[in-house]
């Protein structure tokens, strides 16, 4: 404790820091900044896109009628395989209807139009894989600032370090003697800088990964949802008669 009331430790660095240490220091927080906005960010998305997740597959699978919850006008916003509903069901309506518009006479229309070809299925297919696709780069955007901090920030904290060795050993050259006191504030302040980008890199480290896992996941989920609607489609909307009959 009188060590840390004399200034010593981190304040001592501190204290004792050079202007590109301080520099280094001000980048690093910077960096901190964005990593933790990012993890924080990322985390409560995924959260809530669980819970309306769940919500949303409840409400499609209790209904054998794919189109019920575009019909509807549903919303689940922040689930993405809603997303990729909505983009499969806006394909299926205007290959069916010849407009995606959800009116009055939407079920009337759709009872009495015919069936659509396998052609026109594969259209639906390509829609709900340009979805998943761009989905996938919504969930994995800003993902870039995370990595850069994991990689990026001890290494500019050893700059930094280098750069106050460097200096420090300047000095003592300048003065022309060397002596632990009169080297130790600069090696102090100089450390501290790689202190920093490491407390920076650990935890974006860690909530790198972590993300990374669990985002690979949902998008593997939106495929495996992607695939499922296509069924339920097929089966209800897709016309193979005339395949049928050519066999």
């Amino acid at each position: 404790m009188q060590f840390l009331a004399d200034g010593g430790g981190l304040f001592y660095a501190l204290q004792n820091s050079t202007l590109p240490g301080k520099i280094v220091l001000g980048a690093l927080f910077l960096a901190s900044v964005l990593s933790w906005t990012v993890m924080i960010t990322k985390f409560r998305m995924l959260r809530r896109s669980s819970v309306r997740r769940m919500d949303f597959l409840d409400a499609f699978r209790a209904d054998r009628q794919p189109l019920s919850l575009f019909q509807s006008g549903a919303r689940f916003s922040g689930a993405p395989v809603f997303t990729v509903y909505q983009a499969g069901c806006r394909e299926l309506s205007f290959q069916i209807l010849g407009s995606a518009e959800v009116d009055e006479t939407f079920a009337a229309r759709l009872e009495t139009a015919p069936k659509i070809s396998p052609a026109q299925m594969r259209m639906v297919q390509t829609a709900m894989e340009r979805c998943v696709g761009e989905t996938a780069l919504k969930l994995e955007s800003q993902m870039v600032l995370l990595s850069t901090a994991v990689s990026g920030a001890p290494f500019l904290g050893l700059l930094g370090t280098v750069w106050g060795v460097m200096d420090t050993f300047s000095d003592v050259a300048t003065a022309g003697k060397a002596n632990l006191a009169a080297m130790a504030p600069g090696v102090s302040a100089a450390l501290i800088t790689t202190v920093t980008g490491l407390l920076v890199a650990i935890p974006a480290m860690f909530g790198y990964n972590w993300l990374v896992t669990t985002l690979r996941g949902m998008i593997v989920e939106l495929d495996n949802f992607g695939a499922e609607l296509s069924s339920a489609i097929e089966h209800n909307y897709v016309d193979y008669g005339e395949r049928r009959r050519h066999l």
